[in-house]
């Protein structure tokens, strides 16, 4: 049965009020987090279950950081300084505790100072806003992404056997430039990279270069997938058809 997948719509969501040298707590996970971008987590640490409570009880953001070292479970990992703060939109309680929640992301942050006060880790943030959003080189680089991202798809479900689909592309040179984020399947640290870039025209510059690289690396397989059917079709499986 083929799995229907979306590549999410993207919404820029704004409305998390940030003062210089706010307190956030901070969530270090093995994944980058775009705004606008859905993440369901499974909270069964009890530092975290005290963190996620908090944050419904006071209606807060926490922060989604890209481990730099450490792992996710057990002793405190040490974070990158750019995140994204996410709000949490969905919460399913199980009998013991543990929860299941999707939340979404809605500003990037840049961590000014760790803090080690409370059983899960916090930092004193600061608002890292995007820039140039709505220049005309961002529009340039828009354009020049925008092909890139639907031949990518294409090639995606053609090497993965999965159908993708990808919601009407946006114009909007900020819209696109984090949907590109969200979409490419690189490693976490490109994508921390791409969250690191100041500007919309950098991001999406950045995303061209990888959406370059990506699709060779597609195309390649979707024609050595060719090479071995022809090669294999024989009634018996053989490397030759026969």
């Amino acid at each position: 049965m083929t799995e229907q997948n979306r590549i999410g719509r993207y919404r820029h969501y704004q409305r998390d009020q940030w003062t210089s040298g706010m307190e956030l707590p901070l969530f270090p996970l093995g994944t980058v987090l775009f705004p606008g971008m859905l993440l369901p987590l499974h909270i069964f640490e009890p530092r975290y279950r005290e963190m996620i409570n908090r944050c419904l009880d006071e209606k807060l953001p926490f922060g989604v950081v890209l481990i730099r070292e450490g792992k996710e479970v057990g002793e405190t990992a040490l974070p990158h300084a750019i995140g994204t703060a996410a709000r949490i939109t969905r919460v399913d309680r199980k009998p013991d505790g543990r929860m299941d929640i999707v939340a979404v992301g809605t500003k990037r942050f840049h961590i000014q100072e760790l803090n080690y006060n409370r059983p899960y880790l916090t930092g004193e943030v600061s608002h890292y806003p995007v820039l140039n959003g709505d220049t005309r080189l961002a529009v340039e680089q828009a354009q020049r992404v925008r092909p890139k991202i639907m031949r990518y798809v294409e090639l995606m479900t053609k090497a993965t056997g999965i159908q993708l689909q990808l919601d009407q592309l946006p114009e909007e040179p900020t819209t696109l430039a984090f949907l590109t984020a969200i979409a490419l399947q690189v490693s976490a640290a490109d994508k921390q990279r791409m969250l690191n870039q100041a500007g919309i025209p950098e991001m999406l510059d950045l995303g061209n270069y990888l959406l370059g690289w990506e699709l060779q690396l597609l195309q390649y397989m979707v024609d050595s997938q060719d090479v071995v059917h022809s090669l294999t079709g024989g009634p018996t499986g053989y490397l030759f058809a026969n």
